[in-house]
């Protein structure tokens, strides 16, 4: 768990220098940097949905994983998490639950993760999620800056999810082959591009009703 104790940390750090740095940063500046940032995620989304070997598999996956969010209503699970959040720790912030849920969902969805959480959780080399974390607490100085101080309490998803991930190391092993960190980054990576949609303000994707399709994604890469 040390790689995940780490990255949480890292997580936390950045989105509290972003927030003090949001502070002193004029309003023209949040908007530019909003846009840069919504540019940045859309290029990593758009990266890692180019990995997939199978097209067709991040596609069905996107699909049937919408269809299973949004029964299950995930994304209001979220937002109500970050209502009771922000209610408890940031008074009026109007940017609090989407930082949370945009983070969120970032700093859970890539192969990194997998593969980093597996090795630590089996042979104790917490390498990738050290590298993980570098890359998260950068982003969450960005993030933070622009979204505020619900970014840093998406460090408890990457915690929890992160963790759990770890501890179940031995079992879930076998994600890290090749075929189905394919197809987790294809999938993945079509996630972030959404976010990245959702902070220009070109539309707003329940980004959060989309997380089952990483599920869908394994069990494709597996069976077909």
């Amino acid at each position: 768990m040390t790689g995940t104790f780490v990255n949480t940390g890292a997580i936390i750090a950045g989105s509290l220098i972003g927030v003090a740095a949001g502070s002193r940063i004029p309003e023209r500046f949040k908007t530019i940097l909003m846009n840069a940032l919504g540019l940045s995620v859309i290029f990593i989304g758009l990266r890692m949905a180019f990995e997939a070997e199978n097209d067709l598999l991040p596609v069905g996956s996107l699909i049937l994983g919408a269809v299973t969010g949004e029964l299950l209503r995930i994304e209001d699970g979220m937002t109500f998490i970050g209502e009771r959040l922000k209610e408890r720790f940031s008074g009026e912030s109007s940017t609090f639950v989407a930082g949370f849920v945009a983070a969120s969902v970032i700093y859970v969805t890539g192969a990194m993760m997998v593969v980093g959480s597996i090795k630590d959780g089996t042979v104790g080399d917490p390498a990738v999620l050290y590298i993980k974390s570098i890359l998260d607490g950068v982003c969450s100085v960005v993030m933070a800056s622009t979204m505020g101080v619900g970014v840093a309490f998406s460090a408890l998803t990457v915690l929890i999810l992160q963790g759990a991930v770890t501890l179940l190391a031995g079992q879930l092993a076998f994600l890290q082959e090749p075929h189905i960190l394919s197809a987790i980054n294809g999938t993945g990576g079509l996630m972030i591009l959404s976010i990245g949609l959702n902070l220009l303000g070109i539309t707003k994707i329940k980004t959060g009703n989309l997380l089952p399709a990483l599920v869908y994604a394994v069990i494709a890469a597996e069976f077909f």
